[in-house]
């Protein structure tokens, strides 16, 4: 499994696309309660490592990305953000969390389409607009690598992309056992490190899932598959 490291100055040319209503935003919904404690500039870095990993993976902008458990929004509004004409997807269970972004994206100006979804992920993975509709997928902290990698694999199309942020220090090898991801047809491809702060598990859909994942809502929790 190889290792992509961002080069110099990348940093500096992400952050240039994105709008200054962003920080805005992601101020708000800390205030909410929806981020976490990292500071906003830090949170904003962290999710353009995000838009590194998927562009040297896939060469280039997706033409569409599901954010899996967006909360406050994060990665998913700079996603959005760097990407303007790509479809985006932002998954949530929270009625408060949804809300919230659904009435702050309502005048976002861009040419792809955005949904705000209000859902369980089980359940969106079975919703015929949804399964395999993505060239991507990302998740920041949405759950253990088997609950992450069950309710992502369905949604992603053939070939398509599972980006997981992981601890600074990267990902053990046991994480991403391979003979629990061919179960759900992914497999590992790479790791990105970005900026010298930041670490993600990029993931590749090269088989099928089956139709029997995503399992009832609980159940990927309950009794993960790895």
């Amino acid at each position: 499994m190889g290792l992509q490291v961002n080069p110099p100055g990348s940093l500096s040319e992400l952050r240039d696309r994105l709008p200054s209503q962003l920080d805005t935003i992601l101020r708000r919904s800390a205030e909410l309660g929806f981020l976490g404690r990292m500071p906003i500039p830090d949170q904003i870095d962290h999710a353009l490592g995000f838009v590194f990993a998927a562009e040297s993976e896939i060469d280039g902008p997706p033409g569409s990305v599901l954010d899996l458990g967006t909360g406050g929004g994060v990665p998913g509004l700079v996603l959005l953000s760097c990407w303007p004409d790509c479809r985006v997807v932002l998954l949530d269970a929270s009625e408060r969390r949804t809300g919230f972004l659904a009435e702050q994206t309502a005048d976002w100006r861009r040419n792809g389409p955005l949904e705000v979804v209000r859902d369980r992920a089980e359940s969106v993975g079975r919703d015929e607009r949804f399964r395999q509709q993505f060239e991507l997928v990302v998740s920041r902290s949405f759950g253990v690598p088997a609950v992450t990698a069950e309710c992502a694999a369905p949604l992603l199309s053939p070939g398509g992309g599972l980006i997981v942020s992981e601890p600074p220090e990267g990902a053990a090898p046991d994480r991403w056992p391979s003979d629990g991801l061919a179960l759900l047809g992914l497999r590992t491809s790479v790791q990105a490190r970005f900026d010298g702060r930041f670490s993600y598990q990029v993931l590749v859909k090269d088989g099928l899932t089956p139709d029997a994942y995503p399992r009832r809502v609980g159940i990927p929790a309950k009794r993960p598959l790895f």
